[in-house]
Formats: C-alpha cells, structure tokens, sequence
C-alpha cells in the first residue's frame, strides 16, 4: 500500500494531504519503469563484461578445442616438411647424381606459390593468421609431394634404362691409345700455337698419324657434321642422350651422316689437320648438360687406374695445344 504524503500549510498551521494528477501518476509510473529497465540493461551488462552465459562458455571451449587441433595438425605438417626435405636431399644428391641426371631446381619444386593472395576469403575469419599459415603449409607439401612423386617416376625409368645410359656415357678414348703415348695436351690453360697467348683448352688433344681411325666414344646418333677451313676443321658432333655430347674435331675425313645411329667404338672418321691445327691430331671434348667439361674424367672403360694417372700426368705436362 502506498505511503500518503503531506504538506505543512502555514496559513491554516495544518498539514493538508498530496494529492496527485493522473498525469503526474502516470508521469512517475513510467519513469520508475524507464528507471528499472535501464538498471537491469546496465546489471545485465556489467554480469555480461565479467560473467560468460553458458552458451558463451561453450563456444569458447569449442575455440580451445580447435586452437589445440591446429597446433596438432602444424605439428603433423612440420614433420612432414622433414621427411619431405630429406627425401628431396636424397633425391638430388643421391639418386640423381647415381644416373647422372640434374637435379630438380629449387624454383620448380616451389612453383605455384606467391603472386596474388591465394587466401583471401580466410582473413575475415576470426584467428585468420593459424588458418592462412596452415592452408599454406599445407598447399605447400602436397605441391612438393606430386613434384617428387614425378621425379621418383623419372628415376625408376633411368634405373630401367641403366644399361642404355652406360653404353651412352662417352667412356673411352677416340684414338686407340694404349700406351698412352699420344696424349698431347690436355684440359687447362695452355700456350695457343698460333696465336702465342694463354688460353683455356676445352678438351683433350691426341697426336696419330693422318688417317688414324677415330672411334665414337659412346651409343648416340650423330648430332651435326661439318666441313670447314677455320676453327674446328672437319668435325663431328655425337649426342649421346642423357645430357651427354662428344666432339671430334680436326679430322680428316668423316665417315658418318647427320642422324645416323652409332654404337661405342664404330669408326666415325679419321685423324687429319684441318682447320686452325699445326699437326696431325684429334681435338675431343665431352659436354654435359651444355657445358664443356674434362674428358680425362670419363675414360673409366679402357684404362686401369695406373694408365688412369699416367695420362693425367701426361696431358698436364704439355705446355701448348695443336689447336
């Protein structure tokens, strides 16, 4: 029951009872309501700030649940990139080197990645930045696994072709040289005959009498052939396949075509001195994967490692080339 209120008149010395309007009860109804109502917006708020409502609890749990997922899952993904690695390490220093192939290059295997940001939509998600990195790792491992799966299947097929890539490899001598006596010069820097000035020598020079049989160094198919008055002379030119090219230059004569198939130790030509040569001799050299390298290196089929080592004392004693 409501309190009745009264007011002190002075005039009549007595106290006369408040009455109020319908519109002042209403007026104060509806402020105590507006009142109560903000009290409980702000109790519920301030509950709100230091207190999580169940379904709050739940959903935070649940975030928990799925932060210690991805850490379990990075953690999966940070052992697979070892074993990944290693397998790559094992692949190029190992597997290809056994059959002479190139390794895989580094940008290759990283294809596909950089450029436009692939993972756009996920930045608005709440914890973006674990999404991202883990999507990207991810994509990242499965690019690598297909690329070494590829190149696995590329050295099954030189394994099943091993006995093809060594009777490829050029690895004999051009000349018959048993003992070794004529074995000019060699790889390095040498005195040039004509010209009189320090140059590098990219081959192997052998000293035989005009006409003496030169012999493919190894199964190919005859790349070029020519017929000149300068530089090489009369050349001839062997791919070898699997990266591998010999040259014979200064000849005399050469018995062979453009694409014909040759087998090791078929007679290709003979010694002569044409070209820019001072004597009867065969310039030889070997490329790998378009680049000269020392032939002396790849004489692994006609020579025991004394003979080995005797003609590399040989061809480094001689201070100027033929050619």
């Amino acid at each position: 029951m409501p309190k009745v209120k009264y007011k002190f008149n002075p005039e009549s010395l007595s106290y006369n009872k408040i009455e109020l309007s319908p519109k002042q009860r209403l007026f104060r109804s509806l402020t105590y309501i507006i009142a109560s109502v903000f009290v409980a917006m702000l109790l519920n708020f301030a509950y709100g700030l230091f207190f999580d409502t169940p379904k709050e609890k739940g959903l935070k749990r649940e975030i928990n649940e799925l932060l210690a997922q991805y850490d379990i899952l990075n953690k999966r993904l940070a052992q697979l990139e070892i074993v990944l690695d290693d397998m790559q390490q094992r692949d190029d220093n190992i597997y290809r080197t056994i059959f002479s192939a190139e390794p895989i290059p580094k940008s290759l295997r990283d294809a596909g990645f950089g450029g436009s940001n692939r993972y756009a939509e996920l930045e608005s998600m709440d914890n973006s930045d674990i999404v991202v990195n883990t999507a990207t790792r991810l994509d990242k491992i499965t690019k690598q696994v297909y690329v070494q799966s590829i190149s696995y299947d590329e050295i099954v097929d030189l394994a099943e072709n091993k006995e093809k890539l060594l009777k490829s490899v050029p690895a004999i001598q051009p000349v018959s040289n048993s003992d070794l006596r004529r074995t000019a010069s060699g790889w390095g820097y040498r005195l040039h005959p004509i010209y009189k000035i320090r140059k590098f020598h990219y081959g192997m020079d052998f000293t035989a009498p005009t006409g003496t049989e030169i012999y493919a160094t190894g199964d190919g198919v005859i790349k070029d052939t020519d017929r000149s008055k300068r530089g090489y002379g009369n050349k001839v030119v062997i791919d070898h396949g699997y990266g591998y090219q010999s040259l014979y230059a200064h000849m005399q004569d050469f018995n062979v075509r453009q694409g014909q198939k040759v087998k090791r130790g078929d007679v290709i030509g003979y010694v002569g001195n044409t070209g820019l040569s001072t004597a009867p001799h065969l310039h030889y050299e070997v490329i790998v994967n378009g680049k000269k390298v020392n032939p002396v290196n790849y004489y692994f089929n006609d020579l025991s490692p004394a003979e080995f080592d005797r003609m590399i004392e040989l061809s480094n004693k001689a201070g100027q080339s033929f050619d």
